[in-house]
């Protein structure tokens, strides 16, 4: 039961989450800072977690490991302007290698 509880309560708050947004005024929505703000925010969110799920040992330890040199191999392919599914293709075989390596 209490499960339920925690759903119902996360959609209520989505909900109200999304109805505060509706409410702002579309003035202070048109500043240069706000509309760069807005911009970035998910970006920096996305890459936190990245490096949350990445880094965290679960105890509050950095980890590293092979989910590390997948990163990076996602990361080397962005430089070079490799197609998103190359992106992600290259992160799950250095993953996948190394883990079959011992990592």
């Amino acid at each position: 039961m209490t499960t339920w509880i925690a759903i119902g309560l996360t959609a209520v708050g989505c909900y109200l989450a999304k109805l505060l947004g509706l409410l702002v005024p579309p003035g202070p929505m048109e500043r240069p800072l706000v509309r760069r703000l807005a911009a970035l925010l998910p970006v920096a969110l996305l890459a936190a977690l990245t490096a949350l799920q990445t880094l965290d040992g679960g105890d509050g330890a950095v980890v590293v490991d092979a989910r590390l040199a997948g990163l990076t191999a996602a990361g080397a392919a962005l430089l070079l302007r490799a197609p998103f599914l190359l992106v992600v293709g290259s992160a799950v075989l250095v993953t996948a290698g190394f883990r079959a390596l011992g990592g």
